[in-house]
């Protein structure tokens, strides 16, 4: 390893550290060994303090064998919690402390005029699959001709299909031919389908790339439901072809307006807490930022020769492809010598979210099973320590919700093992645990409001002050009811990943469509049986216990009422009429909001 390579993974000490710069040249390596190691450090104290405070809380009466699997479950649990704690405490000073956060996280931005000419070969790529055709060509659509007829010599746009259904491809062939010719032959349009999917998304991309990828410098990935105004757009571009090192750089990619009061709630508090957490995450992680596999343009170059994805060898559901491959690709980019960023700004950059629970969980159950396959990943060689901490945490994500459960369910058999012992238990000691505890899994959503509410200019565009606390209120109990129902779906789908079970990638349902009660019961039984178990059994038991448990017995009890409640699409109209949880474009848009949900024109948005 080099020694740019060594200081910028703080594996060197700052004495030792010449005046070396990441690849880009605009961050001192220096300041990111100094960020990253404070993070670190910060992390390690709040952990080891949280850690130590539990195992005080078990060694009353005696540390049983039980005790030393709750001590295990909580330290497997608490790192996501703790980190997200940091980031969005960051993140919120960056945006309103002294400094400038745009010079401290993402200096190679000002490198970009903010008029300079487009010179470089621009491929937008769009991904499909099963997808409603009319939908997805609206979007693209839409985006080209907001770049207007001037960006027509850059820009080449390809639909790239993988649609085994013969009726949605003849559509999607019929709606491209009517594009092609209403637009002529001065603009490159091209679409291609696929036989198979071999490599699934990250094959499909591979085989533009083999294709037609020597003939475009920068490529601009889009999924079927992605939408970027052209302002969007082509900052992100200037920002490429100003920093020649940069390999990938990733939006902030916010959801559409929706008619869905699931995903309604769920963007919303999404919106304003992505803002500051990514702020701090990005402030630390510097040159090895993350990609989200959509809605970020490509330096296509040395993506296909050093981001080809390994196929895993062997059978079961963590070989072959790789499902989760944005990850992947974002570290086998930084290993070759150019930069993964992050640009944390809010802008024209959309995506739709899941109009219901069980779509919700089925697309995190494949992202679930994608993560689970980086355990293999994570030795391979040349890769950075920071892009290895990167896949781990990403395993954690999952491995943290699987670890919660357990916890959960090891707590109630607690009832069973208790000793004897003269002492009192330190009740206030208990309590300030569960208090420091749900505080920290709240800051990324309290940062972001509070960022909100630290700018008149946003508090307008939220609707004003009391909308947007009515619907962070909503969302906070949307949110606690969600939690545990997702994290047993996990901890379920791992315990099925260990006995050979597995998912597919299939089309996403996007449309917002009411669950009938025999869809939810079938798909959310599990976690009513366990609900009723654990609360019976804490009801007998362990009755003072109840209260603490109230949060996670009521989403698990209550997981079917709530998934058909909140599918329910007269409850997302009425949310609308009365403009709750809206995010600002749906404030923007007014009536025109139903018209979002299939091509929302990103210039009446801003």
């Amino acid at each position: 390893m080099s020694l740019d390579e060594n200081v910028a993974e703080g594996l060197m000490p700052p004495a030792e550290i010449v005046d070396r710069r990441t690849p880009t040249g605009v961050q001192s390596l220096r300041r990111l060994f100094r960020r990253r190691l404070l993070v670190f450090t910060l992390n390690m104290v709040t952990y080891a303090g949280l850690v130590a405070l539990f195992a005080t809380l078990l060694s009353h009466g005696g540390f049983t064998p039980l005790d030393g699997a709750l001590l295990l479950a909580f330290c497997l649990s608490t790192p996501w919690t703790i980190l997200g704690f940091w980031n969005a405490l960051i993140g919120l000073w960056l945006l309103h402390g002294p400094g400038d956060a745009r010079r401290s996280v993402y200096p190679y931005a000002a490198r970009a005029g903010e008029n300079a000419p487009i010179t470089a070969r621009v491929a937008v790529v769009m991904t499909l699959r099963n997808e409603d055709p009319a939908r997805a060509f609206a979007r693209l659509q839409a985006m080209q001709a907001e770049l207007g007829s001037d960006a027509d010599k850059h820009f080449a746009w390809y639909v790239l299909s993988d649609t085994t259904d013969p009726a949605i491809a003849e559509a999607e062939e019929t709606i491209f031919a009517a594009w092609r010719a209403a637009l002529g032959a001065d603009i490159s349009l091209t679409y291609r389908r696929r036989s198979d999917n071999t490599g699934f998304k990250a094959g499909n991309i591979r085989d533009f790339l083999e294709r037609w990828g020597d003939v475009h410098e920068q490529m601009l990935v889009l999924d079927a439901d992605s939408l970027l105004g052209a302002a969007t757009i082509l900052r992100l571009v200037r920002i490429m072809q100003a920093n020649p090192r940069l390999g990938i750089l990733q939006s902030l990619v916010v959801g559409l307006p929706s008619r869905s009061p699931f995903a309604r709630i769920f963007q919303f508090g999404m919106r304003h807490g992505m803002r500051s957490y990514t702020m701090g995450a990005s402030w630390w992680a510097g040159d090895c930022g993350p990609y989200w596999g959509h809605n970020a343009v490509i330096r296509i170059a040395p993506f296909k020769a050093h981001c080809s994805l390994p196929v895993l060898p062997g059978k079961g559901p963590l070989s072959g492809h790789i499902l989760s491959h944005d990850q992947i690709e974002a570290v086998l980019m930084r290993r070759a010598g150019y930069e993964v960023r992050v640009l944390p700004e809010e802008m024209d950059s959309f995506e739709e979210n899941p109009p219901h629970l069980t779509e919700f969980t089925r697309r995190d159950l494949r992202w679930c099973q994608g993560n689970m396959q980086y355990w293999r990943l994570i030795a391979l060689p040349g890769l950075k320590p920071m892009s290895r901490f990167q896949i781990a945490w990403a395993m954690l994500m999952y491995v943290g919700a699987f670890a919660w459960m357990a916890f959960i369910g090891l707590a109630a058999l607690k009832v069973f093992d208790t000793q004897p012992t003269a002492q009192p238990f330190p009740a206030a000691l208990g309590l300030a645990l569960f208090a420091t505890m749900f505080l920290m899994s709240l800051a990324p959503k309290l940062a972001g409001l509070a960022d909100v509410l630290l700018r008149a200019g946003e508090r307008k565009r939220y609707g004003g002050t009391g909308r947007l606390l009515g619907g962070a209120s909503v969302e906070f109990l949307f949110s606690v009811l969600l939690g545990p129902v997702v994290a047993f779906r996990i901890a379920l789908f791992m315990v099925g990943l260990v006995l050979g079970r597995t998912v597919t990638w299939e089309a996403q349902v996007r449309d917002a469509t009411r669950l009938s009660w025999r869809t939810a019961l079938a798909g959310l039984w599990p976690q009513f049986l366990f609900g009723c178990g654990l609360g019976g059994l804490l009801y007998a038991y362990a009755p003072g216990a109840l209260v603490w448990a109230l949060p996670v017995l009521i989403g698990l009890i209550g997981a079917v009422p709530f998934a058909v409640l909140t599918s329910q699409p007269g409850l997302g109209r009425m949310l609308a009429r009365i403009g709750l949880c809206a995010t600002p474009e749906e404030l923007k848009l007014g009536s025109r909001v139903e018209e979002s949900v299939v091509a929302l024109p990103p210039m009446a948005v801003r």
